[in-house]
């Protein structure tokens, strides 16, 4: 398990609960969702807002600046933006639709380990 870094315990997280990490100089975001656990990057890719601090909905998690969603179980955009009309086709151009990079997780006994 070389590649993999220690991340948290099990315990430092409930159902429906996301928290951001530092591991290896890299924000991470890791969240429970029933009894699985998901890693991302936490810097929503499109305005580089903090994941951390947005919802979570099932396996979604909105972020706080504009209200881009993303599935953590594949990094998948749900929803760029919550912007509309002139200002979304603008948006596009910038900064077109990325998905949020995943990190494989591992549980060994109590300690979710991550690799980066």
């Amino acid at each position: 398990m070389e590649d993999y870094s220690e991340l948290a315990k099990v315990d430092d997280l409930v159902d429906g609960e996301m928290i951001k990490l530092f591991v290896d100089g890299k924000e991470l975001l890791l969240a429970q969702v029933g009894d699985k656990y998901y890693c991302v990057d936490n810097r929503c890719p499109h305005l580089g807002g903090d994941l951390s601090a947005g919802e979570l909905e099932g396996t979604v998690v909105t972020c706080p600046v504009h209200h881009s969603q993303f599935d953590l179980k594949d990094g998948s955009v749900i929803r760029w933006t919550d912007w509309s009309g002139i200002k979304l086709k603008l948006s596009n151009l910038f900064r077109s639709p990325r998905t949020l990079t995943n990190h494989d997780l591992i549980i060994e006994e109590d300690t979710i380990l991550v690799k980066i």
